[in-house]
């Protein structure tokens, strides 16, 4: 798509231009750290939830279980945040800012590879996308 012209005279970007169509395009833009990290939980992500398939989903890096959105990752400015069910980790999680479905952290100090598991033992994540 090719920038054009406005009846103003401003140059139009067109709305596709820099939207990722991979995980690894989405993880290609961000610096050292914040790939680093948000490769961490994809890493985790792939191994609890074997039969996950890699989506994008709201211009996010995603996994789907089932046809169903299981859990999403990105990075902003002054953070990296991981979205799912969070709300029974509440209380593992009280360290890092939280709202209903997402955890807000800092690329350096990501949460435990697996929060809500004993040391050693995957989550199970095969169940996480039919719980509504």
């Amino acid at each position: 798509m090719k920038p054009r012209k406005t009846s103003r005279g401003h140059t139009a970007t067109p709305a596709k231009a820099d939207k990722p169509k991979t995980h690894d395009g989405y993880l290609a833009a961000l610096s050292y750290d914040k790939r680093a990290a948000l490769e961490t939980l994809r890493k985790t992500v792939k191994a609890a939830a074997l039969e996950a398939e890699e989506c994008i989903s709201y211009q996010l890096p995603a996994f789907r279980l089932k046809g169903k959105l299981l859990v999403a990752y990105g990075a902003a400015a002054n953070h990296c945040a991981f979205g799912s069910v969070i709300q029974a980790l509440k209380d593992e999680l009280k360290d890092y800012d939280t709202s209903k479905g997402t955890i807000r952290f800092p690329a350096a100090r990501p949460p435990a590879a697996c929060p809500g598991t004993e040391a050693g033992k995957a989550p199970d994540c095969e169940n996480s996308g039919d719980s509504k």
